[in-house]
């Protein structure tokens, strides 16, 4: 499907917010992805995944990503009223709980975006939220104040240069989680499993799990990652299709 871009504006030194519009309706759900193409001609065969950080509509969505290399180059270079090829929203989302009364989003780095649209779906349920987000220093600091309008915000980062010291896992004392009926965690595997090392038999949630991916619709098998099985031994799933969100307890880490 072709979109256009809208609006493209740089958040911190390498990540950009990138508004588009689909040309056609698109139902989405938080915590899905976009697969777009990037550059010209076969200088780059594989899509770039980008999790959608905001919807105003199911044609206007904003898409936030890091550049990394020459496609993500490309794509910061784009300008209002630009075409792109994009696949999506695809995958599963973060499942939301009728009778949830509060619960905790978790994020860190490039994994803070998608929690945004996440936290307002809830809000819009009458469900208190509270946010805990780590990054490396007080430079790479984005999105506070989109999550600060929704609920309570812990920002920490590693070396104390903005907030807290520490990493997100500091804030997740026993007072904190008080009163909480469910998390919801993105960003790099190292964050998650020791998200769900802490909160395991605590607290149930969800893990957005963060992967390469060829395809983005589930053909190629570039993306499997381990998931425990009825049984406790690890079955591999795709993480563009049957995820990117899995219950924290299913997710094996190596």
């Amino acid at each position: 499907m072709m979109a256009q871009v809208v609006e493209q504006e740089r958040l911190t030194r390498d990540v950009f917010r990138l508004w588009i519009e689909m040309e056609h309706d698109a139902p989405w759900s938080p915590g899905q992805f976009f697969h777009v193409r990037v550059g010209e001609g076969l200088d780059h065969v594989l899509r770039r995944p980008i999790s959608l950080s905001e919807a105003v509509s199911d044609r206007r969505f904003a898409l936030v990503y890091r550049v990394m290399g020459a496609g993500t180059r490309w794509l910061a270079g784009r300008r209002p009223g630009s075409a792109l090829d994009v696949l999506g929203p695809l995958g599963r989302g973060f499942p939301l709980h009728p009778g949830d009364e509060r619960v905790l989003v978790i994020g860190g780095g490039v994994g803070v975006p998608p929690l945004i649209q996440l936290a307002r779906e809830v809000r819009r349920r009458g469900v208190e939220v509270a946010a805990v987000i780590g990054f490396r220093e007080a430079r790479d600091v984005m999105l506070v104040d989109e999550l600060a309008t929704l609920g309570p915000v812990h920002l920490l980062t590693e070396d104390g240069s903005a907030g807290m010291p520490g990493r997100v896992t500091d804030a997740l004392g026993e007072d904190f989680l008080r009163g909480a009926d469910r998390f919801y965690a993105c960003g790099p595997s190292p964050m998650l499993q020791a998200v769900q090392g802490k909160l395991s038999g605590h607290l149930p949630g969800y893990l957005s799990l963060e992967e390469r991916m060829g395809c983005g619709i589930g053909v190629c098998m570039g993306c499997v990652h381990p998931i425990r099985g009825g049984d406790g031994s690890p079955v591999y799933r795709r993480v563009c299709a049957d995820g990117p969100v899995f219950p924290a307890e299913e997710v094996a880490f190596s």
